[in-house]
């Protein structure tokens, strides 16, 4: 493992001493609710920001929808130099209240046989709260560093919504920077440099409808669906152009990919994959349905074009006069440097810290990331495995909660001081 400094072992000893005060943090605000929909996160920013006048660091509220409000900090350091914007989200996936599988209330960010539980503890108040005492700590060492520290702590982020991130990225052109470390679930054998990008459609299938007894007058528009659903998978035979060095990278990182995102990822991570994840139609099981909506989900590696996957899904619907289409929703894909010096910065702390030798990877799902990529700002995810992500009895591993936690403070400092060691 790497030796650690002088300058960063200091940083992690306040981390050790601060270990149950960390943990109760972490704890509350997973316990602050804030899914999203709704998306009011007003709680969850007053535990930030009550958290912040106490320790009398310097923050401000951007909020445009006043029950989404965006905190965001900053100071400068010692001497001038390079600037690093921390990003984590405050909102996370709502919870079915019918799902009793929860062994742990998911609203109580309870503390229990080693881990925090509740809805929004990997996705992602474990990352946010990295990036909130990376800020602390380093605000203590702004005298030791170059450069700006700013961190972006933001609502509507699980939709895709106008109100968090990129709102910001329209009108605070100060949050940009040079580089982003985020905190979103990534497990500690990966570091995200890339991700892929959702492509939403939707196809309305219309035709006559009938009696279900009279199939003889009309076409089925759920039979049309079926055979449409069949032949949309034509768009996961599109061969990327993906650069060399994204290639590279993924082709090294295959067991961190299927270990970190489950068995089967490193095959899909650079391909066009197709998931349909609504299917509505019929109003009775003895009517031929008349109307049917099917809504696509179609993820674009690096080096797949939107225009690419639209031409292949016209030339399927050339066959289908009934189906209309229209898009719900686009991100195209985004990557970095895989070979970045943050890239370099995490792994050798991962490893001092943890053993952990995380690789370069592209991720399947999107973050909020991809907005400083589209900017050519280089932006990293380094975060907790997704264990419950999105389902039930979601949670983290205290251990692994302060390992992200100082994996960040450590990297930080690195970028910021030059120091890295």
């Amino acid at each position: 493992m790497a030796k650690i400094s002088v300058e960063k072992q200091q940083l992690l000893d306040w981390i050790e001493q601060d270990r149950s005060q960390l943990i109760q943090f972490f704890s509350d605000f997973v316990a602050a609710a804030s899914p999203n929909p709704p998306g009011d996160t007003t709680v969850a920013v007053k535990h930030i920001t009550d958290f912040l006048d106490r320790e009398q660091l310097p923050y401000h509220l951007i909020d445009p929808q006043p029950t989404m409000a965006n905190v965001v900090g900053t100071f400068e350091g010692a001497t001038p130099g390079r600037h690093l914007v921390l990003n984590g989200h405050i909102d996370c996936f709502p919870v079915d209240q019918n799902d009793d599988r929860w062994t742990h209330e998911p609203w109580s960010g309870e503390v229990a046989d080693g881990k925090v539980w509740g809805r929004g503890s990997s996705d992602m108040k474990c990352g946010t709260t990295a990036s909130i005492f990376t800020f602390r700590y380093l605000h203590r060492y702004r005298e030791k560093l170059n450069g700006r520290l700013t961190f972006t702590c933001v609502s509507d982020e699980e939709t895709f919504g106008p109100w968090g991130a990129r709102y910001l990225h329209e009108h605070h052109p100060e949050v940009y920077g040079d580089c982003c470390l985020n905190g979103e679930p990534s497990s500690p054998y990966t570091i995200r440099f890339g991700e892929k990008g959702p492509l939403w459609l939707e196809f309305d299938i219309y035709t006559k409808g009938a009696h279900g007894a009279y199939t003889h007058h009309t076409e089925s528009a759920s039979k049309i669906a079926a055979a449409l659903i069949k032949d949309l998978e034509v768009v996961t035979k599109i061969e990327p152009n993906m650069p060399d060095n994204v290639r590279s990278a993924l082709d090294q990182a295959r067991e961190e990919m299927d270990r970190a995102m489950g068995m089967g990822a490193a095959d899909i991570v650079p391909r066009v994959t197709l998931n349909v994840g609504l299917l509505q139609g019929g109003l009775k099981v003895n009517m031929v349905p008349d109307h049917v909506r099917i809504e696509a989900d179609i993820r674009l590696p690096v080096g797949v074009e939107k225009e690419q996957v639209i031409s292949v899904v016209e030339r399927v619907l050339k066959g289908y006069p009934q189906v209309k289409m229209s898009e719900i929703n686009f991100n195209p894909p985004s990557s970095c440097e895989p070979n970045h010096e943050m890239v370099e910065y995490l792994r050798k702390n991962a490893n001092a810290l943890g053993g952990y030798e995380p690789a370069p990877v592209v991720s399947l799902g999107g973050t909020d990331a991809r907005l400083w990529r589209y900017r050519n700002v280089p932006a990293f995810v380094y975060g907790p495995p997704p264990t419950g992500m999105g389902t039930y009895n979601e949670h983290v591993e205290i251990e692994t909660f302060l390992h992200v936690v100082r994996c960040h403070v450590l990297s930080a400092y690195d970028y910021l001081s030059h120091a890295g060691s």
